[in-house]
């Protein structure tokens, strides 16, 4: 994942947050214009590891979401997995016999 994809991930997580670029900024102790910059930004604006993971914190997300193959389906395949390990051995071979 190249830095591009971090803050294009930046935007999706923050948007699904509902906080505009000046709330996260006041949110994480920086400049209000800070998230801004970093979505805007032409040049090699990065934020520090520290900064980025308070930002996922702040936008209510996870590293493993954030980081995630496909972030927009992150949510439901945890969901599933969530569901799957409250199943018996017996359910889950089930479910495995009927995949098969």
């Amino acid at each position: 994942m190249d830095i591009k994809e971090i803050i294009r991930r930046i935007g999706k997580i923050r948007n699904r947050a509902k906080l505009s670029a000046r709330a996260l900024s006041l949110a994480i102790g920086k400049n209000p214009s800070y998230i801004h910059l970093l979505e805007n930004s032409k040049t090699s604006f990065e934020p520090s590891l520290s900064t980025l993971l308070n930002i996922i914190d702040k936008c209510g997300s996870t590293l493993s979401e954030f980081f995630s193959i496909d972030i927009n389906e992150y949510r439901q395949d945890k969901e599933v997995l969530d569901f799957i390990k409250t199943l018996s051995p017996h359910q889950k071979q089930a479910i495995l016999n009927l995949y098969e």
